[in-house]
C-alpha cells in the first residue's frame, strides 16, 4: 500500500529528447502581448449585487455615470440608494501582438465588492488601459458565469465560482500596439530558458537551411537572424524559420519537491552516487482518562476529577538499505524500496543532497 502511494505521489518525466520546433524553443524579440485592465459596473442582477451601504465605491460609481447620461440626482437621494442589482468589477483582457483596430478580445470580469453572484448580469460600456494609461480596447456585452447557486431559510448551495465571469468577443480594440519585426535587416530571437548548447544548434540549423552567416548567437539566450527588408519576404522568411527543427540539448537535472503536497518531479537527467540509507519510524501517543476521586462520607472532603496519562513511545526498526543506480529507472526503484513516506521522502532527498550521492539541482516549492 505504501508502494502505491508512493507510485501515485512520485511523478517521473522520462524519455529521450526529440526535435523541437524553433518557435516552440524560442520567440521574436518585441513580438508579445499586452496585459488590459479596467474597472467598470455589473447591471441586471438578480439581487446579488453589492450592498451599497457596505461598497460607497458602487454607489460614487453609480452616480458618476448618471452624470455623465445627463441624469442629476440630489444630494439625499445618495445617501439612501439601496441598490441591489449593480456590482462594481474590474476587467482583463489580453491583447495579442499585432491586433488591430476593430478585433474582438475575450474579457474576464470579476467582483471586486460582495456581490454574491455575477449571473445574468451586463457589463456596462468599460474602457480598458495598458500599463502607460491609454486605453486600448473598450468593453460590453452579457456575461457567461460557469456556476450555480441557490439560497434559502439560512442554507445554501454553490457549483463553481460565482463572482467571476466570461464575455467572449466582449472587448473591441480600439488602438494598436506597435510591435516591430526588428530593427533595420536583422531580428533578434529570445530563447525561452538560456542555454549555450541550444542557441549553438540553433545558430547550424539557420545556416544550413539558409545561406551561411545568416544567424549568429549574441550570448546564451538572444540569437540575432538576418532577415530580408522587405516585409512581405520578411513574413514568409520568418515563418520558413520557426518550423526549423532542433535538437535541444538535455535539460538540468533536477527534483521539483512541493512541501506542501508530498508531490515529488524529476526529469530523466536525475542520477544517483551508491550510498546507504536507513530508515525508520518514531511514534508517540499520549492518552489521557479522567478519574474522579470520591471522598468517604462524612469527610467533609470534595469529589476531585483527576487525569491520567499514558505515554508510549513505538520505533519501528528502521533497516539499512543500500542505494545503486545510475539511472532514472534504478532511481525510482532505490526510492520504493526505501519504504518511506511522501513526505519522508522529502527529508531523504536533503540528506542525499548534502552528502553528494544525488545528482540533480533540489528546488523546493
Amino acid at each position: 500500500m505504501r508502494k502505491l502511494m508512493l507510485t501515485w505521489l512520485l511523478v517521473v518525466l522520462a524519455g529521450t529528447a526529440q526535435a523541437e520546433r524553433i518557435r516552440d524553443l524560442a520567440s521574436i524579440q518585441g513580438v508579445r502581448g499586452n496585459q488590459l485592465i479596467g474597472y467598470g459596473l455589473v447591471v441586471g442582477l438578480d439581487g446579488t449585487g453589492d450592498m451599497t451601504m457596505q461598497t460607497p465605491f458602487t454607489i460614487q460609481s453609480i452616480m458618476n455615470m448618471l452624470q455623465r447620461l445627463g441624469v442629476n440626482l440630489p444630494p439625499s437621494v445618495t445617501t439612501s440608494m439601496m441598490l441591489k442589482n449593480v456590482a462594481a468589477v474590474t476587467v482583463t483582457a489580453e491583447m495579442p501582438a499585432f491586433s488591430r483596430p476593430g478585433q474582438t478580445l475575450d474579457v474576464t470580469v470579476s467582483s471586486i465588492g460582495n456581490a454574491t453572484s455575477l449571473r445574468g448580469g451586463t457589463l456596462l460600456m468599460t474602457p480598458l488601459q495598458g500599463g502607460d494609461g491609454q486605453i486600448y480596447a473598450m468593453a460590453q456585452g452579457n456575461l457567461l458565469v460557469g456556476g450555480a447557486g441557490a439560497a434559502a431559510g439560512g442554507s445554501s448551495v454553490q457549483v463553481n465560482h460565482l463572482s467571476v465571469g466570461v464575455i467572449s468577443g466582449g472587448a473591441t480594440v480600439e488602438r494598436p500596439v506597435p510591435s516591430p519585426l526588428g530593427q533595420g535587416q536583422y531580428v533578434d530571437f529570445e530563447l525561452n530558458s538560456t542555454d549555450f548548447t541550444t542557441a549553438s544548434r540553433i545558430v547550424d540549423a539557420i545556416n544550413r537551411s539558409f545561406l551561411p552567416g545568416t544567424a549568429s548567437a549574441l550570448d546564451g539566450r538572444v540569437i540575432r537572424v538576418k532577415a530580408p527588408v522587405n516585409a512581405d519576404e520578411r513574413v514568409a522568411f520568418l515563418g520558413q524559420l520557426e518550423d526549423l527543427e532542433v535538437d535541444p540539448a538535455e535539460s538540468a537535472a533536477k527534483v521539483i519537491v512541493n512541501a506542501r503536497t508530498g508531490s515529488i518531479v524529476m526529469n530523466q537527467a536525475v542520477t544517483i552516487e551508491n550510498c546507504a540509507v536507513a530508515h525508520g519510524s518514531l511514534s508517540v501517543v499520549i492518552a489521557s482518562t479522567p478519574s474522579v476521586s470520591q471522598p468517604g462520607a462524612f469527610s467533609k472532603g470534595r469529589t476531585v476529577v483527576t487525569q491520567q496519562a499514558q505515554i508510549s513511545v513505538k520505533a519501528q526498526k528502521g533497516s539499512l538499505i543500500t542505494l545503486q543506480g545510475a539511472s532514472l529507472g534504478d532511481v525510482v526503484k532505490a526510492l520504493n524500496a526505501v519504504g518511506a513516506t511522501p513526505q519522508d521522502l522529502l527529508s531523504i532527498l536533503q540528506a542525499m543532497k548534502a552528502a553528494g550521492t544525488l545528482k540533480a539541482d533540489l528546488e523546493i516549492i
